[in-house]
């Protein structure tokens, strides 16, 4: 008896912290939608600083900082946008009103082209979009990025892809042509540092300059990179209207020779010759899963796409960038064969066939202050309003405006958005950058899908129209994001997940942005919470910022930094000459105790290298060797699990 009042009495001792502990922030009487697509079930969240602690049934007395009363509300995982355009946007206003008023708590960017490496080119390229935005370029590399980022602070998580648009521009600049072999070995350098910065994977946009420009192996010798670091390969494939067929294959092709997960962005059909062949696209897609390619894809609910109006003139007009762009519209034969091309032309994805012509494309945004009249507007509306015709129109809008319009493209069909959105596989993805109603990012107008996505698919597929079942858009929101790029404790509601949260009323929560006022605030969503941070209240930003830089699988400092994967066993250093400078292309090689080579990795750009290695390796030796230079050799011995580092300073040969 007294041994069985010994034990209770010391299981009341045990549960006492757990009754005493003080919250942040507690979430009472919520109806919980954890982001694993299970049913929902009342219950409480708990969060002490930028974790969740608590989930389940709380008794009354739990002392917290602050008290949220979710009844009748839904309390699900903080949404994850899964391509957004926000990497520059973030760093000109921090607040990210549109993406926190539709739940979105981490976005992923880097489309095709990306933040960096940074390309000193684009600073002509960007020179009135920086002037405007009075935003200063001060990196080169991502791991600079990411850190101005968090030093300045963000309302939002942001992670991002390496673009094989960007490297190539970094090694070959806007030139029509295959890389050589020595500038196809930069390039993967310049991919392989990104990855080690924190990029999650490579990403293409091919129908778009420079990136249509490469050829397939290019791609497949770039993915197989990102590959190597667990990096995805994402694709704005390289035509979404008539071969789109042939696109996917191109793309199954890449994910099956360099052995990589493959993301297909904005999956849509475009082009009205083409409405109805969703279905094809998806028997497509599930045939490929069934043979094993492991392919995903994302969607925003919309039937207008948004790229600039320039997307319309043919990618090899693009050559040289802008403003030998520009240049050739002034040119009266170019002009006229551009002219000709865009009539019946092929080879290329053809948006004003797919379109119908002027009536289909809306212009939505530019910098001109004398273009501003024309936001809002058709093409054909402003061929009527210059007494032009409308190919003219457009050439003279591209040379007044140096290229820097962005336009609508009414290219869809309703029936082909909702199959793909059935889909288990397709995610969201809004493909626009954070805007807000005010500032310097409200002065244009936009896509109404940059206010809208997460909402409208909540309100109008979910609630109205029971496309989706409630848990299974939560899922495609948050769980299936983060699985598919890897964010680490995110994407559900778990203890000792990071506490992104987002809280909205399910009979109220919808999309009100349009084509015509599209600078509109979703509502319905209540509060957001970012990393712990309540960001959103009430439907309001609060001004407080819990976003961070989310970096990929092979960040170089996983060990000390709180985000992300735990880290893989690997050895890894620096290889620099005796000055102190860094040696690219230094071969280290790993040896066994018999001298049988184990496993060799090639020092990047900067002089970094890693072996990634899960197996023990006792008496074991790590050499490294250059053409004119003394080699090294260091003994080691490896545990299979925590990272070695070894630095070597090669002595020049005499």
């Amino acid at each position: 008896m007294k041994i069985r009042l010994l034990v209770v009495l010391f299981a009341g001792l045990l549960s006492l912290p757990a009754f005493a502990q003080q919250y942040d922030t507690f979430i009472r009487n919520g109806k919980i939608v954890d982001g694993s697509g299970n049913p929902w079930f009342y219950g409480d969240v708990g969060i002490i600083g930028d974790r969740i602690a608590f989930i389940g049934h709380a008794a009354a007395d739990v002392k917290a900082k602050r008290t949220v009363d979710a009844t009748g509300l839904i309390v699900a995982p903080g949404f994850i946008d899964m391509l957004g355009q926000s990497e520059t946007n973030l760093l000109i206003d921090k607040r990210a009103v549109s993406k926190l008023t539709q739940g979105i708590t981490t976005e992923i960017t880097g489309e095709g082209e990306s933040v960096a490496p940074f390309v000193k080119a684009d600073l002509v390229e960007q020179k009135d979009f920086l002037e405007h935005f009075h935003l200063t370029i001060d990196w080169e590399s991502l791991d600079q990025y990411f850190n101005r980022l968090a030093k300045q602070g963000s309302a939002i998580n942001l992670g991002t892809y390496v673009g094989a648009g960007q490297v190539r521009k970094k090694v070959l600049g806007q030139v029509n042509r295959a890389p050589t072999p020595d500038e196809l070995k930069d390039m993967e350098e310049f991919v392989g540092d990104a990855m080690l910065d924190g990029a999650i994977g490579i990403s293409t946009a091919l129908i778009y300059a420079p990136s249509n420009y490469a050829q397939t192996d290019e791609l497949i010798a770039l993915a197989k990179i990102a590959s190597k670091y667990g990096g995805i390969y994402a694709t704005h494939m390289r035509n979404e209207g008539d071969e789109e067929m042939q696109a996917l294959d191109e793309a199954f092709r890449i994910s099956r020779e360099a052995n990589i997960p493959v993301e297909i962005f904005h999956l849509k059909v475009s082009g009205k010759q083409n409405w109805g062949k969703m279905q094809q696209v998806v028997s497509k897609i599930e045939d490929a899963r069934a043979n094993g390619i492991d392919v995903t894809a994302d969607q925003y609910p919309y039937t207008a796409s948004a790229t600039s109006l320039g997307a319309l003139i043919p990618p090899k007009y693009h050559e040289g960038g802008s403003e030998a762009l520009v240049a050739r519209l002034k040119d009266p034969k170019t002009k006229e064969a551009i002219r000709q091309e865009l009539e019946g032309g092929k080879g290329y994805e053809n948006m004003w066939r797919g379109v119908g012509g002027p009536e289909g494309v809306m212009l939505i945004s530019t910098i001109v202050p004398e273009l501003k009249q024309y936001e809002g507007r058709t093409v054909a509306d402003v061929a009527r309003m210059q007494n032009k015709q409308p190919f003219d129109a457009i050439c003279d809008l591209l040379v007044q405006s140096k290229d820097g319009i962005g336009a609508a493209y009414f290219s869809m069909q309703e029936n082909d958005v909702r199959l793909a959105m059935q889909q288990p596989w397709v995610s969201v993805g809004t493909d626009y950058g954070e805007v807000a109603p005010d500032g310097l990012l409200g002065e244009s107008k936009s896509h109404p899908r940059a206010y809208g996505s997460f909402a409208r698919i909540l309100g109008k597929y979910v609630r109205e129209e029971h496309v989706l079942r409630l848990e299974d858009a939560i899922r495609k929101f948050t769980s299936l994001p983060a699985q598919r790029v890897r964010l680490d404790h995110r994407g559900l509601l778990r203890e000792d997940y990071f506490a992104d949260i987002t809280i909205f009323n399910p009979t109220k929560v919808l999309d009100v942005a349009t084509f015509e006022s599209p600078n509109r605030p979703s509502v319905g969503i209540e509060y957001v919470f970012v990393n712990g941070t309540l960001a959103l209240e009430h439907e309001k930003v609060t001004g407080q910022y819990g976003g961070r830089p989310l970096r990929g699988p092979a960040y170089q400092a996983r060990g000390i930094a709180p985000e992300g994967l735990a880290p893989r066993g690997s050895v890894r250093g620096f290889v620099s000459d005796t000055d102190g400078w860094p040696l690219p292309r230094t071969r280290i090689v790993l040896t066994d105790a018999s001298g049988k080579e184990i496993a060799s990795a090639t020092s990047g750009r900067e002089g970094k290298y890693e072996i990634p290695l899960e197996q023990p390796c006792e008496n074991c030796a790590l050499s490294a060797t250059r053409m004119g230079f003394a080699p090294q050799k260091r003994a080691l011995t490896y545990n299979g699990s925590n990272h070695l580092w070894f630095g070597f300073a090669l002595e020049r040969a005499h």
